[in-house]
């Protein structure tokens, strides 16, 4: 942990290498921690997660490497897995599919109600992440859907590039969310079109890029956190379209959020 508070942790989705490669990996880029994806192919197997996750956790602690959080499933054996190996966040992304929005809220919150006595019982925090496109999409939705919960229950992992690209501005973000938040994402992203000008409808996708290139303003999100005094996990999430290059660009990420946190 820095001076300030603050614990950097990596996503790992991008490498699938043995545990104690992986914790070496991490730690030697300056980083304290990660979030684990729980997922078939990783190293952490939802079928296996509650013998697994333990084990992950020991490993990695044996590097300095703690898991801040995962990406994987609610059910109750991976919370429990998570109680035990001290894991306190699983950070999920919600969907809205056919239904209406204001139905999806609804139906999210009612099995948010179901889940609160499971994560109570075993210390467990669900993180809600807002993203693009059909989703859960910025801070304000965030505050809808989860701002009726204790957030040591249900929280917010609020993600800078994806408020940035749904076109809320981040410090009114932060403000709207601060009372959830429970761990900041930072990567970095624009919308690229995909058709010339002759196209009848243009079509736009996501670049992902790094930190300091894209919509969202790592200064910006760095100063409005400092000025609230928060401390907690940022976790860089090892996004970028140019897959080949992900193991350079986070090592730059992260010496570029240092610069601007410390």
């Amino acid at each position: 942990m820095s001076e300030n508070g603050i614990r950097y942790a990596v996503f790992t989705k991008p490498w699938k290498m043995p545990l104690p490669e992986l914790g070496k990996f991490v730690k030697d880029m300056g980083f304290d921690g990660i979030e684990l994806p729980v997922r078939p192919e990783y190293q952490v197997e939802p079928e296996n997660v509650a013998k697994g996750l333990p084990e992950a956790a020991k490993i990695l602690a044996d590097c300095g490497v703690k898991i801040e959080s995962i990406a994987g499933p609610t059910d109750e054996m991976t919370i429990a897995a998570c109680g035990e190996a001290g894991v306190p966040i699983i950070r999920i992304c919600e969907q809205i599919k056919e239904e209406s929005y204001l139905e999806a809220e609804n139906t999210l919150q009612m099995k948010y109600d179901e889940l609160v006595p499971v994560l109570a019982e075993h210390g467990v925090t669900l993180g809600i992440q807002n993203h693009c496109n059909r989703f859960v999409p910025n801070a304000m939705c965030l505050k809808s859907l989860i701002g009726g919960y204790n957030p040591k229950h249900v929280a917010a992992v609020w993600d800078a590039a994806h408020n940035a690209l749904n076109g809320e501005d981040l410090d009114l973000a932060i403000d709207i969310i601060y009372s959830h938040i429970c761990m900041v994402n930072l990567k970095n992203g624009y919308w690229q079109r995909q058709t010339g000008p002759e196209a009848e409808v243009a079509k736009w996708k996501v670049y992902w890029t790094s930190g300091r290139q894209g919509l969202a303003s790592w200064p910006m999100v760095a100063k409005e956190l400092k000025k609230r005094e928060w401390e907690g996990v940022l976790c860089l999430t090892a996004e970028y379209s140019d897959h080949d290059s992900a193991d350079r660009l986070i090592k730059e990420d992260i010496a570029f959020a240092k610069s601007l946190f410390e």
